[in-house]
């Protein structure tokens, strides 16, 4: 449903004329099914997926509630908005349907006016709140793409750094290399999953990281360091 004027709405009710008054009613600007009893109503609304639902309370063979319950049980349909229509201004039976999950109740004999504009509301209510789903949607898409950009990121600023100890000293760079490796080994077969394996084998490389910053008179020195030397370590 991009807007209103593409809305499909079902119409339920065991009275023709009632039907024939709804239609007239709300034809110009819906998509219109009509169904004259409780399993032709849920067999169109399985079927075809109407964005609202108008139904009757009163019914033979299954009545309005019931029509609701097994609407609302059923994952396919337990999103559809539905209004009452009942000629019993009773203040139980209003609150039986809110508890079932209807959204409004129109009383009989209602008046085209009323009519439209109850359906004219509760659609854009709908519509409101199927574009904020959409909004959310398209915007936790773009948190997991950055999110993974991030960690892409990070990532290979791990192994750069390896890289770069590796430039400084080959024996570092190697040892590095088999940390990472040995501890992703190690971790896996203590029960990680490879997700964590990976985590902890990058870790790992770091764990040397502190040479880059040391001078290379220091760091490839082959005797032994003085005082200062290994005050800088």
């Amino acid at each position: 449903m991009e807007d209103l004027t593409t809305c499909r709405l079902l119409l339920v009710d065991d009275t023709k004329t009632n039907i024939d008054l709804l239609v007239a009613s709300l034809m110009s600007d819906y998509t219109l099914s009509v169904a004259l009893n409780g399993p032709s109503a849920l067999s169109i609304a399985a079927k075809l997926k109407p964005d609202l639902i108008l139904l009757d309370v009163m019914m033979p063979e299954m009545d309005g509630f019931t029509v609701c319950r097994r609407l609302k049980e059923d994952p396919a349909t337990s999103d559809i908005p539905v209004i009452f229509l009942t000629a019993m201004d009773d203040l139980d039976m209003k609150t039986r349907g809110f508890q079932m999950g209807a959204v409004d109740y129109i009383t009989k004999p209602f008046h085209a006016a009323e009519v439209k504009a109850r359906v004219r509301n509760h659609l854009s209510l709908l519509l409101a709140r199927r574009q904020l789903a959409h909004q959310n949607s398209e915007l936790e898409h773009r948190v997991q793409e950055r999110t993974q950009e991030l960690e892409h990121n990070y990532r290979d600023t791990l192994l750069r750094l390896g890289m770069a100890a590796e430039y400084r000293d080959n024996d570092t760079g190697r040892h590095i290399r088999r940390i990472r490796e040995f501890t992703a080994l190690l971790a896996r077969k203590c029960g990680c999953s490879p997700k964590e394996a990976e985590d902890m084998g990058l870790a790992a490389t770091m764990h040397d990281i502190g040479k880059i910053g040391i001078p290379d008179a220091i760091l490839l020195k082959p005797g032994k360091l003085d005082d200062e030397e290994w005050r800088i370590m």
